[in-house]
């Protein structure tokens, strides 16, 4: 990292916007950008992971393991949809570039077969669907500045998944602002994209039979 322009040396250790500031309505990403851009995230290096929201750098911590498990179920579910319907499914880390000012790494990436041809060595404009699973670190952020941008920046769909809580909200894009769409009778169908459901009955019982020292709540 040595041979890394200072001020974004600088920015990865110290001039990380604060979550909390986001999360209790101080600051408006849309409208306070910061100071950097693709540019400067492209010469950043692989590892650490992070992403570019609104022009200011943060890092992603590593996953944990319900975390993981989680991303394998939805990812397969998504996976075997989009090889029924010529999409695409892939997980993180894969940058997505969403804007000059925002580069972000969702958990799981859909796109339709109309928006494959954002892909390109990394996906070049917003997904049909994105996937963010919560964990302690992450999860202020996931609801909040992240959430703002998919809706700002043209994601359709956007699921935040609690493993813990064992439930995940399912929010449409409507104007460019998230309503909670809600799943019947224990199954999610998507309304914006008929072909996608996902049986959360299953996907619960998944993940207690795998998991069984991990409780359900903090």
């Amino acid at each position: 990292m040595a041979s890394l322009p200072r001020r974004i040396l600088s920015t990865m250790a110290t001039d990380i916007l604060p979550v909390e500031a986001l999360a209790e309505g101080l600051v408006s990403p849309a409208s306070t950008l910061g100071p950097y851009r693709r540019a400067d995230y492209e010469r950043l290096p692989d590892e650490p992971r992070h992403e570019l929201l609104y022009g200011r750098f943060y890092l992603s911590p590593s996953l944990l393991f319900l975390h993981q498990l989680i991303i394998s179920y939805i990812l397969q579910r998504l996976g075997q949809i989009a090889r029924e319907t010529g999409g695409s499914a892939v997980t993180a880390p894969m940058d997505v570039y969403l804007s000059d000012h925002t580069v972000v790494q969702p958990d799981i990436i859909y796109l339709t077969p109309e928006r494959t041809a954002l892909v390109r060595d990394r996906i070049e404009g917003p997904p049909d669907l994105v996937v963010e699973v919560l964990s302690p670190r992450t999860a202020r952020r996931d609801r909040g500045e992240k959430l703002r941008a998919y809706a700002d920046l043209g994601v359709r769909e956007y699921w935040l998944a609690d493993g813990m809580a064992r439930q995940i909200e399912f929010l449409v894009n409507r104007d460019g602002r998230f309503e909670v769409a809600l799943p019947i009778d224990g199954i999610y169908r998507s309304e914006v994209f008929p072909e996608i459901t996902l049986d959360l009955a299953d996907l619960w019982s998944e993940v207690e039979k795998r998991t069984p020292g991990i409780p359900e709540t903090p």
